[in-house]
């Protein structure tokens, strides 16, 4: 039997996973952000609040999750579980050869790393190498990054140009003609890229940090 206190757990993990508090992924998901506030877990006499199959689709569609691995979200030993993805440096990025044409990681040589259960077999990982991504992603960190996840404005993504330069922004808009990105540092003027000169974009998942 489900409790009460596995549910919001879930609806917890479903929101880090996404990158989001609860209250963002509320916000994301087109409901009022303080729907999935610990406050409004329990009413104000002492009762258990449960959230809405509504609710939890709504959350389900934003985080671009499953009911499948929603149920998996339930089970506290299953959210640790982890999976190994490829890993590379900014540098490596951005080097020929180092994505196919759908923008994946290709080639030999590649390191591994444990990473949070993720929802497809494209994900891979990012090292963060020196202090351009700050204060946001220093040096070290790891970023998660899916090219198969949805993307919505707002969304923090990795662009890869086919000059090879690999950046992390903040999505402004996107058009069939070109990218308009806000750089991490927000004292930096944002940024437009031509459609044309995109060789993928993809959706960070979750860092590190």
């Amino acid at each position: 039997m489900l409790t009460h206190d596995q549910i919001w757990a879930a609806l917890d993990r479903l929101a880090a996973r996404a990158g989001l508090s609860p209250s963002g992924l509320a916000k994301r998901a087109g409901l009022d952000p303080t729907t999935f506030n610990r406050s409004k877990r329990v009413t104000a006499d002492g009762r258990e609040r449960w959230p809405s199959t509504e609710s939890i689709a709504k959350a389900l569609a934003a985080a671009g999750a499953s009911i499948d691995s929603f149920a998996k979200l339930i089970d506290n030993d299953g959210a640790r579980d982890g999976r190994s993805v490829p890993l590379l440096g900014f540098a490596q990025a951005g080097l020929s050869g180092a994505f196919d044409e759908a923008g994946l990681p290709s080639g030999r040589g590649r390191t591994e790393i444990a990473l949070p259960t993720t929802e497809d077999g494209q994900t891979f990982a990012l090292e963060i190498s020196g202090d351009a991504h700050a204060p946001v992603y220093r040096d070290g960190d790891i970023v998660l990054v899916s090219p198969g996840a949805p993307i919505r404005k707002g969304d923090r993504v990795v662009v890869r140009s086919k000059a090879g330069e690999v950046t992390v922004a903040t999505l402004k808009r996107r058009t069939a003609k070109a990218l308009e990105l806000q750089p991490l540092d927000g004292t930096q003027a944002e940024r437009a890229m031509a459609a044309s000169d995109v060789a993928w974009i993809a959706r960070i998942l979750w860092a590190s940090q």
